[in-house]
């Protein structure tokens, strides 16, 4: 039987509390170390992917290392109610890229 993975949404309330009526699980954190501990034990909970505000995910972004070479969780930037960053397309380029070994996403700009 395979395992059911969850998904859930870190960041700022504001950006966030939407995301609960599509049903995701919606951690409300600004705090970078709490929002750390709470990634921790999502992984832990079963969670493949969380998503997370690029403004929590800018300010945090060299403890997310560690999660990295991992399979699960996928952590993935998007943009808060203070707009986009470009922070969570520019991770997308780079995963593409490591994957395949050259930007076909686009073309090398």
């Amino acid at each position: 039987m395979r395992p059911m993975y969850k998904i859930a949404v870190m960041g700022d309330r504001d950006s966030i509390y939407g995301f609960s009526s599509v049903g995701l699980d919606i951690y409300p954190v600004d705090d970078p170390s709490l929002a750390l501990r709470t990634v921790r034990n999502l992984t832990e909970g079963g969670y493949a992917i969380i998503y997370m505000t690029e403004s929590l995910f800018s300010r945090m972004e060299q403890d997310l290392n560690e999660f990295n070479e991992q399979p699960l969780p996928a952590i993935i930037p998007i943009p808060g109610v203070t707009g986009n960053t470009g922070l969570g397309i520019s991770r997308v380029k780079k995963s593409v890229e490591k994957a395949v070994g050259s930007d076909i996403i686009f073309g090398g700009e």
